[in-house]
């Protein structure tokens, strides 16, 4: 009897680990979303560091909620590229406490058919030079108008940049990203996904560059911040694996992914979450932002302190992206 019942907690025991085992990797395929790279099916672009460098370089000023004037040099400097690049660019305007606000559009393609949307917000966290946070966002979006411009996606995309996003109006209604999201519901627009370029900048190849929210997740992800991650809540893992796989597929920049729960710090924080109560699966491109960049959110935040190299082959990442996501 005493073998007899050893032998059955002895199966016990590998029937519990193997359990263990397949719950740990669910969760990790569930965090990291791990994919294979696909090949390359939209044409070979090369995005211009130089461009990149200069149009950062021309954004990264004070430019916060308080100044208006700023904000609105920004969006008049965001529209002369777009004007100068051939594009007919148009302004969403909108009014919180009696000061005017506003988004650029520009929609490429087919008005009426279902589109995706690629954006950047603008403006700078308190009167801070905002370099990695967010005129690098801005500056790859003004980028992909160049290429998509030169190669035309094969289905609609609309590049919006919008204003906002920082403190004291992020997670309300005045966002720009808000007021552009529920603007598509009102006209009824059908939009497969949002990207958000957010905080895209910034890399360091040194071990522990790269910290993260919550314990654990070195054994999922390098502890170089040498690579850039696409974050969003466990709805939109689809979105996340298709961008995620065409990304990879150029070679150009290594590319992580998380999808959780929106309640773990920094999967919600920039305005993919906008588009969330839409309806609409949305996801953030980011290089993690404060567990990267000791600059965050401070006057440090300048333009020398970027890489421009890596940010011109996340363009390229990110253009291969669109291309297949707005494939029929």
């Amino acid at each position: 009897m005493a073998k007899s019942g050893g032998s059955r907690l002895k199966k016990f025991l590998v029937g519990f680990l193997l359990l263990v085992v397949l719950a740990v990797l669910s969760l990790s395929a569930l965090l990291a979303q791990p994919v294979l790279t696909g090949s390359r099916t939209g044409p070979e672009v090369k995005a211009q560091a130089a461009h990149l460098q200069a149009m950062v370089l021309a954004i990264a000023k004070p430019r916060d909620i308080d100044d208006t004037a700023a904000l609105d040099a920004t969006a008049m400097y965001i529209g002369d590229q777009l004007r100068a690049m051939g594009h007919q660019p148009e302004e969403q305007t909108y009014v919180v406490k009696k000061k005017t606000y506003r988004n650029i559009r520009l929609i490429l393609g087919d008005k009426a058919a279902p589109r995706l949307v690629v954006g950047a917000h603008y403006d700078s966290c308190k009167p801070l030079p905002g370099a990695d946070d967010n005129a690098s966002g801005v500056a790859v979006v003004l980028e992909l108008a160049q290429l998509l411009k030169d190669h035309p996606a094969p289905g609609a995309v609309e590049l919006v940049f919008w204003t906002l996003e920082e403190p004291p109006m992020f997670r309300k209604p005045e966002m720009g990203s808000v007021v552009h999201a529920k603007s598509l519901t009102a006209d009824k627009v059908k939009v497969t996904g949002a990207l958000s370029i957010e905080t895209v900048g910034y890399y360091s190849d040194e071990p522990d560059s790269q910290a993260f929210p919550v314990p654990g997740l070195t054994t999922l992800y390098s502890t170089k911040g040498n690579y850039v991650a696409l974050v969003s809540s466990l709805d939109n893992i689809g979105l996340v694996r298709t961008l995620k796989k065409a990304m990879r597929s150029t070679d150009q920049i290594a590319v992580y992914s998380m999808t959780a729960p929106a309640s773990i710090p920094g999967v919600d924080w920039s305005d993919h979450r906008s588009y969330w109560p839409e309806g609409i699966p949305a996801l953030m491109v980011t290089d993690t932002a404060p567990n990267r960049n000791p600059n965050y959110h401070r006057a440090s935040d300048t333009a020398d302190t970027l890489d421009y190299q890596r940010m011109a082959a996340l363009t390229n990442a990110l253009f291969e992206g669109i291309w297949v996501l707005t494939t029929p």
